[in-house]
């Protein structure tokens, strides 16, 4: 039974949340505040967290960075609950790192199967061949979830991340913004196209030598993006 944790400073969305999860099967845990989470998640990880993102201090999006930042809990999925539904709000908590974006008011059955998709992402294992792709100087490491240009590190948000191994993966294919917005998102994320445009600039940003310029990330104009392999 999976677990989920659960933080929201109204105790009747905790409860409203807690209780359609359970009845849909899974196991859960709440918590006021984020300082309460993260102690929770100290002692046992989760396999799912649900973050309020104006929560007090630290509010969900200062929760989504620091498990992030930890290699202990990076991996763990998150899905932000908020009332904030502008764009510029869901693209800044996925940049954090966030899996899913729910904006409140909100259908339970919906919830329940976002949390059950975002589980199923995580959960699909990768070929053991496929562990360490590299193109150039660029290197990604799916195991450590690392990514280094030459000798230096390059830090990347979770879903820059899995946007680079999913371009890296298909090499050489063009893959439009809707299938990126599927496989990288998922097929239940409400988010459009500019998310995939958004994400490859920064993307750019920080592995290209010149980012206006891209030797790796190449524009199809009209189509997608696709991923040029480097010898």
């Amino acid at each position: 039974m999976a677990l989920v944790y659960i933080a929201d400073d109204e105790l009747n969305i905790r409860k409203l949340v807690s209780f359609g999860l359970k009845d849909s099967g899974f196991e859960t845990a709440e918590f006021p505040d984020g300082t309460q989470l993260m102690s929770a998640v100290r002692q046992r990880a989760p396999d799912a967290i649900i973050l309020d993102w104006m929560m007090p201090q630290p509010d969900g999006l200062a929760v989504c960075r620091m498990l992030r930042e930890n290699a202990a809990t990076r991996s763990i999925p998150v899905l932000m609950l908020t009332a904030r539904g502008e764009e510029i709000d869901r693209v800044l908590g996925l940049e954090l790192g966030a899996d899913d974006y729910i904006v409140k008011p909100f259908s339970i059955k919906e919830l329940c199967a976002r949390v059950r998709a975002v589980l199923r992402r995580t959960a699909r294992q990768e070929d053991p061949a496929e562990q360490v792709l590299t193109s150039g100087d660029l290197t990604v490491d799916i195991t450590r979830h690392s990514v280094t240009k030459g000798e230096t590190l390059v830090e990347l948000t979770v879903k820059e991340f899995d946007l680079l191994v999913m371009l890296m993966k298909n090499s050489g294919k063009v893959l439009t913004r809707d299938t990126l917005l599927d496989k990288v998102w998922g097929v239940e994320y409400y988010g459009d196209t500019r998310t995939v445009d958004v994400h490859v600039r920064y993307l750019r940003q920080k592995i290209e030598n010149n980012p206006d310029d891209p030797v790796f990330i190449q524009t199809v104009r009209g189509v997608g993006y696709k991923f040029s392999g480097q010898n």
